[in-house]
Formats: structure tokens, sequence, C-alpha cells
């Protein structure tokens, strides 16, 4: 395990991310984690840089993400960056890399081919998990180290991983795979991961939202993969909504004081009649708010607490498309963490 500060942050995940060339980036389902990895590495392309952004759940939620027809097992362009950059994008497929990997290993070929006519692909990455996400994060570690002409293809790799509840047990190819391959090429190969994986070119980026779970989640996932000698990256707070009321009226909603004659006086002044109803509905509308405001100033709280740099990004009303995509990236790039 990495040696710690007295913060408990891991010497490999302070937040320079200079020579980072592999983000993960992972969090509960809902927090909105491949929209995240899909504007990091919009961010990430920024100054005319290659960036590919890799999908393993086969979800194909990238292709849905940046409206582009379902992408096959092969990179492909699907963005242009700011100044030019551009992102390539790749769904890793594990049935596909274990082909790929026979034929790279054992020369099999067609043979490779006629296993998987029959089951047999399906059946070994069924029987051996953790020798499929050794497959999957495979692919996507051949794509970080491949280098052509002298300099690496890609500037920077994002995986949109696995959620936060399977992340741990994902990236740790190396405990998966004892079981079932103590020496062999799997057993080099995850070996290899599992140093890249821990080394200081790689960070791991856990996104969520201000509500307790997804928080909770986050947290946990800090202290395992700060356990696993991981580097952790951000958390990246997504969703982030400006409180609607003034301080002063936040601290009367969240006391239960906010007075119904001001509420009817400044309804008046805008040129809107309410009645009593109304009214009272207006006043429990804002105390419900208030409570929220607090709930998500004491998990923003927990988040410090937890020792990784907060990024937050904003909420947008209209939804996401490949417009709001870039406003996130520029998000990012202000932040300074990437």
């Amino acid at each position: 395990m990495a040696p710690s500060d007295n913060s408990g942050r891991t010497a490999v995940d302070a937040p320079d991310a200079r020579g980072v060339r592999l983000h993960i980036v992972t969090g509960k389902g809902g927090t909105g984690k491949t929209t995240v990895a899909g504007a990091l590495a919009l961010a990430l392309a920024s100054g005319g840089k290659r960036v590919l952004l890799c999908e393993v759940e086969g979800r194909q939620g990238v292709a849905s993400l940046f409206d582009v027809a379902p992408l096959p097992y092969e990179e492909r362009r699907i963005a242009v960056g700011p100044d030019r950059g551009e992102v390539f994008a790749l769904a890793v497929d594990a049935e596909a890399a274990l082909l790929e990997y026979l034929d790279m290993f054992y020369r099999l070929g067609r043979a490779g081919r006629l296993l998987d006519r029959f089951g047999v692909v399906d059946f070994a990455t069924t029987i051996a998990p953790g020798v499929r996400d050794v497959l999957l994060t495979g692919k996507v570690f051949e794509a970080t180290r491949r280098v052509e002409r002298g300099r690496p293809v890609y500037d920077a790799v994002v995986l949109d991983a696995p959620p936060t509840g399977r992340i741990g047990r994902f990236l740790n190819v190396n405990t998966e795979v004892v079981g079932v391959a103590k020496v062999g090429p799997i057993r080099k190969q995850a070996s290899s991961i599992m140093q890249l994986l821990t080394s200081r070119q790689t960070r791991v980026h856990l996104v969520t939202s201000l509500e307790e779970m997804p928080v909770q989640e986050a947290l946990d996932s800090v202290t395992e993969l700060r356990r696993m000698g991981v580097p952790v990256g951000n958390v990246l707070v997504n969703l982030v909504r400006e409180p609607e009321l003034s301080a002063d009226d936040l601290q009367l909603a969240a006391s239960r004081s906010l007075d119904p004659a001001h509420i009817e006086a400044a309804l008046k002044e805008a040129g809107v009649s309410a009645d009593p109803d109304a009214i009272a509905s207006l006043v429990e509308e804002g105390q419900q708010h208030a409570e929220r405001v607090q709930l998500e100033v004491a998990q923003r709280q927990h988040l410090e607490e937890g020792g990784a740099p907060v990024v937050e990004l904003p909420y947008l009303a209209d939804g996401i498309d490949l417009g709001a995509l870039y406003e996130l990236a520029d998000e990012l790039c202000r932040s300074g963490r990437i």
C-alpha cells in the first residue's frame, strides 16, 4: 500500500494530474457517471489532444450520450474537442477481447472463432468473471500503452467503469485471477494491469450527487481504493443546484419562521395574486427547499472530510446533449483539477 500523510490521502493520489494517462470514472447509478466520463474526455481533448473514451458494461451509453451509431469493437472518432482535439470511443466486449487474446498469445485465429460459435468463449468468461475483467481492463491497458512513431497514440484514456459497488473487485484483477491462472499469459497480463492501476499514471474519479447514499458509496470507494493502492483523483459532485432563496430566507425557512404576509406582499409587488392555501404551499415548499440545502451542505462537508479534491458540476435544466457536454467540459477545465 502507498504511504499516507496525516490527512489519510495516499502519496499517489495527490491532486496533481500531470503525467496521468488513464482516468477511470465510477459512481453510483443515477449520478450521471457516463455523462461525466464523456465531459471529462472532451475536457482532456482540449489543446488538440487525442483522447480515447472506453466503456465496458455493454450498455452503449457512450453512443447514446454523443448521439452516434452503436459502437463496434473498434476505435471510432465521435467528437471534436476544444482547439481541434479529438475524442475517440471504444465499447470493449469481453468475448471479442478473449478471441483477440487467444489469437495474440496462442495463434488460434480461425479456431478461436469456432470456439465462439460453440459457445465456449461465452462459457469461459461467465464461469471465470475475474478473467472477464482482465480481458476488459486489458484492452484499456493496451490502448493506454500503445505507441506509434515514438509517441503515445492517445494523450489520455478515459474509462467509463462499473458502478462504485463493483469498482474494487473490477480493478483488483490480480486477486480475481489468482484462483484461475496462477501462471501464464493471463496472470502476467493481470500483473501488468495492476502495475498501471497503482501507478502515478492512473486516477480513479468518483461521481456523486449530494445525497446520503451516493456520498457514502463514494467515501467507501475512496477507502477501498486507497487500501488497494489505486490512486484516487477527484470526487466529482454532479447535478449541483444553486439555492433558490437568499441566505437570510434560507435561515428563516429552516427555522420555520417564514412570514406568510411577507410572501403575500412580495407576490402582490410582482403582480401575482394568491389565496391563503397557495401562500401556505409556498411556505411549505420553502421549508422543504431549506432542508434540502442543509442536507447538501452536510453531505458536501462529509466529502471534504474524505480528503479527495471535490469538483462541482452544475445541474443543467435543459437536459444533456452535446452542447451540455461541452459546458460540463468547460467547468472541468476551469476547475484546474484535470
